[in-house]
């Protein structure tokens, strides 16, 4: 039995091409943010800017799920900003360190 017929490899629908395909993968447009999303967005990227400077972390990398990118929603940058907290620079400072 060979790996295709495991696979139970099937015809493409009639009249699907790639590019429909395609496009049914990429993610809805999101509806714009109100005046007060945007204004706790915007206090939510006060504090991770804040934390940052306060950590001793130098760069970080976040990806999105739920289909909304991370960086849109508040309670995200609050929790990266929360995690960034937990560097401190104190304890980076003795990292790497050979014991005494």
């Amino acid at each position: 039995m060979g790996l295709w017929s495991w696979l139970g490899r099937r015809k493409p629908a009639k009249g699907a091409d790639d590019a429909d395909r395609v496009m049914s993968d990429q993610p809805k447009e999101q509806e714009p943010l109100t005046p007060e999303q945007l204004s706790e967005l915007k206090d939510a990227w006060t504090e991770l800017t804040e934390a940052a400077k306060e950590s001793a972390v130098t760069s970080f990398h976040a990806c999105s799920r739920g289909g909304r990118p991370w960086q849109e929603d508040p309670a995200s940058v609050r929790s990266m900003a929360a995690m960034l907290r937990s560097f401190s620079k104190e304890d980076a400072a003795t990292e790497g360190l050979p014991p005494a």
